[in-house]
């Protein structure tokens, strides 16, 4: 750990962290999930945040200085007690980030700039919305998120690289950002919303007649070449279940939507640390396993990930990342469904 920024505003300190482990499990959870470590918020719980997956990218080599995501995390400490942290990368290339600014690379370069490196405060390799800015709520000061933002900017100018990138931030973050100087773009999700259905009847009560069949139909012809559907969370997860989801997910990357970012230790990891915010949907057919898709499980919100087959069948893909997943959130209580 080494101070970056110096002093933001009176007794604050930046430093940044070529590793989540320099800040600790509890120091970045008080600031990433407060109401996990037991401290009053409206912050609903985010698994992407959460040190176990952070510091699952790092220790399995998904995210580090070999794959072009090497971490430079801040923390903002006050009077040696941390009180904000933000989760930054130092990259030297733009994937794994689902916002495309190769377009700019290729300007900034064409014009005699050096692009890469850039600073990106992100979670690797996920699109899904959320706080970026991460303090804790028992501090009494409202302007933790401008020194790490200010704080983001000092390093930027430090290590003298072309830019800085926030991505999928909140709406509040976001305006911050705004106010900040920061540029600022939107682009659009389908997020599902669950309006207090009893189950998943109950949902299809609320649509048409034509959409209610169509949807029921869909559903029977995924499951009539005698595939069986498995819904596993927490200890019930084992390593078989990995070895198989992991040929699904290598499969997809490299058939069709390139580079694979995480590796098969990755999976693992979190079996061991998180699995009980892991819903592994799991196919079976003929006594083998054909098809997957992980979510990871939020305070408020199901967040599907990966899908993967090694045997086509019709609506298939439909019935594990969508229906089957409406039916988990309804049946948990859970706001929406983010299908990734």
């Amino acid at each position: 750990m080494q101070t970056v920024g110096g002093v933001i505003a009176s007794s604050h300190t930046l430093r940044a962290c070529a590793s989540i482990k320099e800040i600790g499990v509890e120091a970045w959870n008080r600031c990433a999930n407060p109401a996990q470590a037991g401290i009053d918020c409206n912050h609903a719980y985010d698994p992407f945040l959460s040190y176990a997956f952070l510091s699952a990218l790092e220790d399995s080599g998904s995210a580090g200085s070999s794959t072009g995501w090497a971490p430079y995390h801040l923390c903002l400490e006050d009077e040696h007690q941390i009180v904000g942290v933000l989760p930054l990368y130092l990259k030297s290339h733009s994937q794994g980030e689902y916002v495309f600014d190769y377009s700019w690379a290729d300007a900034f370069e064409r014009a005699g700039g050096r692009y890469y490196p850039k600073l990106q405060c992100s979670v690797p390799f996920t699109p899904a919305t959320g706080r970026r800015l991460l303090t804790r709520p028992d501090i009494d000061d409202p302007n933790v998120e401008k020194y790490l933002l200010s704080g983001m900017m000092q390093v930027a100018e430090k290590m003298e690289v072309s830019s800085v990138h926030v991505t999928f931030a909140e709406k509040q973050q976001w305006q911050l950002m705004g106010q900040m100087g920061f540029l600022q773009r939107t682009h659009n999700q389908f997020h599902w919303q669950n309006d207090g259905y009893i189950n998943f009847d109950d949902f299809l009560a609320a649509l048409s007649s034509k959409k209610r069949k169509n949807i029921r139909r869909e559903r029977r012809e995924a499951l009539s070449a005698g595939v069986e559907i498995e819904l596993l969370t927490g200890d019930r997860i084992l390593e078989e279940h990995w070895d198989a989801f992991y040929r699904f997910y290598i499969d997809t990357g490299n058939r069709k939507w390139g580079t694979p970012y995480l590796t098969r230790e990755f999976f693992s990891i979190i079996g061991a640390t998180m699995s009980k915010d892991v819903l592994l949907i799991m196919c079976r057919r003929d006594n083998r396993y054909i098809a997957g898709a992980i979510n990871f499980i939020g305070g408020e919100c199901l967040f599907g990930r990966n899908w993967g087959c090694v045997e086509d069948h019709p609506f298939l893909h439909f019935e594990v990342c969508y229906y089957q997943a409406i039916e988990f959130a309804i049946d948990r209580g859970l706001q929406r469904v983010e299908a990734g």
